[in-house]
């Protein structure tokens, strides 16, 4: 962040192969979405499935909106199927 180090000589001492990782964590930091730093490498959190330090209301609330958000979706489709099948 303090720009003493180019992107390129961050890839090589950390052997990160491409310079969208630094600008994604950069961007993190930036936004103060520090608990992402936590996450195992190549592991993307599911929706309503963050990190372990959440409390367990806050998980099982995240939880919640994202099933709620998932029978949303699959009402959508059932009803497009449907009026697929009409025609």
């Amino acid at each position: 962040m303090s720009g003493q180090f180019t992107n390129e000589e961050i890839m090589n001492k950390y052997d990160i192969k491409n310079v969208s990782q630094i600008k994604t964590w950069m961007k993190w930091y930036r936004e103060n979405q520090v608990h992402r730093f936590n996450q195992p490498i190549g592991k993307q959190y599911s929706y309503g499935q963050g990190p372990d330090s959440a409390s367990e209301e806050e998980k099982k609330e995240r939880q919640f909106n994202h099933y709620k958000q998932e029978n949303e979706i699959l009402k959508k489709y059932l009803e497009i199927e449907k009026e697929l099948k009409k025609k």
